[in-house]
């Protein structure tokens, strides 16, 4: 470890695996991807995704300790935020009161929810802070956004704010223009698709890849109402069961019975007509959404960024910079480098660039390091 190096430890729990990565400043050193199978979560079926903490921090701990590292050279652990309550954009310290919220798990439970509890586990151990950056529930937004149409409904700020705002600073950090004084589109692509508007710093709206905007590899994005509530009350299905075809069985994987991106280009590739017109239909999509967002900010807009794993697709690059290059400039990061996100995140903090935040009596809560 060189003077001015921070070591931080950052950790994504998902559904079957949990990334981590050890970082010297913004360098990656030890990487790993732990693999649970169905045989070890099967213990867990049925039970709060909270009871898989030790399980999980048991297996990080072995890996570190397999590639010859340990927990006292870190400076700081973060880990993904889960469905918090909503919140401004930034890095928050996890204290007992988030760790609270998300046993709760009032917005509902999802595999981040681990994320606060891993990094606080072992930066207890290590003797250090634990963090979360951006999650999901960041919100930004104008009272008059949250409209939806209807009363009785109200529109919820769900993103993947965690890789949209790294993008953007990086595009401003790019450019050596401030984040604050850019006006840019991001296009998450990923099994879930978010596209939001960013403004004097602000993700001044987004749509909300559970419920709202283009179908992705597995969502539906906004679908025919009237249709939807003819399904819902058919008798054909149970609640549960429309969430899952809503959230987990519909775009590619409804129609073409898969969510491997590649195979559906191969098919395309093959001459298979409805492939190529279900490809169409999901980059038009995506094009109308950029459009709505481009009116979001009157039509000024300084770049179109698009992200997520969808990006290393060239065929879908080149199809959607066709719609949208009259827009602006298209800048393109492939991936979801959501542990260099964390860990950037993290690093505005230790070199006291900008402040932590805590969870204080459900809002946001400004506090110093």
């Amino acid at each position: 470890m060189q003077p001015g190096e921070f070591s931080i430890l950052a950790i994504n729990p998902g559904s079957t695996s949990t990334k981590m990565a050890l970082y010297a400043n913004e360098r990656p050193g030890f990487v790993a991807n732990i693999r649970h199978s169905d045989d070890e979560l099967a213990q867990f079926r049925g039970r709060p995704i909270l009871d898989q903490q030790q399980f999980r921090c048991a297996r990080i701990e072995a890996a570190l300790t397999e590639a010859g590292h340990n927990l006292s050279q870190l400076h700081a652990v973060v880990g993904r935020g889960g469905l918090l309550p909503a919140l401004a954009s930034g890095t928050y310290l996890v204290d007992q009161g988030m760790l609270e919220e998300l046993r709760l798990a009032r917005r509902g439970e999802h595999a981040s929810n681990l994320g606060a509890f891993l990094a606080h586990d072992l930066a207890q151990k290590a003797g250090v802070r634990a963090y979360v950056v951006d999650p999901v529930s960041v919100d930004e937004w104008p009272e008059f956004v949250r409209l939806s149409g209807s009363a009785l409904l109200k529109r919820q700020c769900l993103s993947h704010a965690l890789n949209s705002k790294a993008v953007a600073k990086r595009y401003a950090l790019e450019r050596e223009e401030p984040y604050q004084s850019l006006r840019l589109i991001a296009a998450h692509l990923g099994s879930g698709i978010s596209v939001s508007a960013h403004e004097s710093g602000l993700m001044v709206d987004v749509t909300n890849s559970r419920e709202e905007g283009a179908f992705s590899t597995e969502r539906a994005g906004a679908v025919p109402v009237m249709q939807l509530v003819d399904l819902c009350f058919s008798g054909r299905y149970t609640q549960k069961q429309v969430e899952g075809l809503l959230f987990c069985e519909s775009g590619l994987y409804s129609y073409l019975g898969t969510k491997d991106l590649e195979e559906v280009e191969r098919r395309i590739d093959g001459g298979e007509a409805e492939a190529r017109t279900v490809f169409d239909a999901m980059v038009y999509q995506i094009a109308k959404e950029i459009g709505a967002m481009a009116a979001v900010l009157h039509g000024r807009v300084d770049a179109v960024l698009v992200t997520g794993g969808m990006a290393h697709s060239q065929r879908l690059i080149e199809a959607l910079t066709e719609y949208v290059s009259w827009i602006a400039p298209v800048a393109v990061y492939p991936g979801e480098d959501e542990l260099r996100a964390l860990v950037e995140g993290v690093l505005r903090v230790l070199r006291r660039e900008e402040r932590s935040r805590t969870l204080a009596l459900g809002s946001a809560a400004m506090a110093e390091v």
